[in-house]
């Protein structure tokens, strides 16, 4: 990973925090201590809302609030993207261009505008690279 800024999507923020994800949660892991060390981690506000949700709602053992709320505000010690008005006419095109849903246009479009030049996500297509920005899934097999 270098010096490249690498941009989270927010399933490996929650496998990092979900102690039974299994191989998952330590890949997370260890990704996320290593974007801490680098100080080269970006997020943006929809990956840290996302977060929040799931991992207090939606994961075999939710975490408190309380404790959700200490995770987020130490990732916005992070780079953290705003989506703004100028996000969703941006999505929107990327949308129309690559076919990806809507949210996941959002995340393209904030890793973009972070300058990262890696996305690592599970959900998007790995391998491909939209407008200089590469898609990792660091789930998948090598």
């Amino acid at each position: 990973m270098n010096d490249e800024k690498i941009f989270i999507d927010t399933n490996i923020l929650i496998y990092a925090y979900d102690r039974t994800a299994g191989k998952k949660h330590v890949i997370a892991r260890d990704i996320l201590l290593g974007l801490w060390d680098s100080g080269l981690g970006v997020v943006s506000t929809q990956v840290l809302q996302e977060f929040f949700v799931i991992v207090t709602r939606k994961i075999p053992n939710p975490l408190t609030v309380r404790k959700a709320k200490e995770i987020v505000a130490d990732f916005l010690k992070w780079q953290v993207v705003i989506n703004d008005g100028e996000s969703i006419l941006t999505a929107i095109e990327l949308v129309e261009k690559h076919h990806f849903s809507f949210w996941d246009s959002l995340i393209i479009d904030a890793a973009l505008k972070s300058d990262a030049t890696v996305l690592l996500s599970e959900d998007l297509s790995h391998g491909r690279t939209v407008n200089g920005l590469r898609i990792k899934n660091p789930f998948a097999s090598p």
